[in-house]
């Protein structure tokens, strides 16, 4: 198994994308990028910590390869944002790419280039150190699947994951 790092906006959207693609063991909602040893979600959102809202994706790369988790990754957010995505704004909320290796760097930078041409504005995606690493508190795991007609998540988080699994299908048990 093999480990992603990325953050996309809110967590509970970029989890959801992530759930039931074959190859896929687990995607767990996460901080990283920041100063704070200990984050909390309290804290990440009032945007003083410097840490992203980020997704480990655990995956068996027999079955998927990095860059098609990328590939996802592009789908599920919009990597033109600044520090934002909709609604949610704050460096909290910025698309970032945390790579583990020096492999893992070279197809993130490979990857930004080639889906550049794909967007109407400069991708703004970084590719950053996942320092102060913390898997996000146990309410926010399957947030999604557990709270589907919760406003926020009717909103935007279905709809997200429903454009991902409609370009995606194959990907998907």
């Amino acid at each position: 198994m093999e480990r992603m790092l990325v953050g996309g906006g809110c967590f509970w959207c970029v989890e959801g994308a992530y759930k039931q693609i074959r190859g896929v063991d687990s995607a767990l909602p996460a901080y990283a990028g920041g100063h704070d040893e200990r984050p909390t979600y309290r804290a990440v959102c009032s945007g003083t910590t410097g840490h992203a809202e980020i997704v480990e994706v655990v995956y068996d790369p027999q079955v998927i390869d990095y860059e098609t988790l990328l590939e996802v990754f592009f789908t599920v957010h919009d990597p033109t944002q600044l520090n934002r995505q909709g609604n949610d704004v704050g460096t909290q909320y910025r698309s970032c790419i945390m790579p583990l290796n020096d492999t893992q760097r070279m197809l993130a930078e490979s990857i930004i280039q080639r889906m550049e041409p794909h967007f109407d504005a400069p991708i703004v995606t970084t590719i950053e150190e996942a320092i102060h690493f913390t898997i996000a508190e146990k309410e926010h795991h399957d947030y999604y699947a557990r709270n589907p007609y919760q406003g926020y998540c009717a909103a935007v988080v279905g709809p997200k994951i429903a454009k991902v699994r409609a370009e995606h299908a194959h990907l998907y048990d």
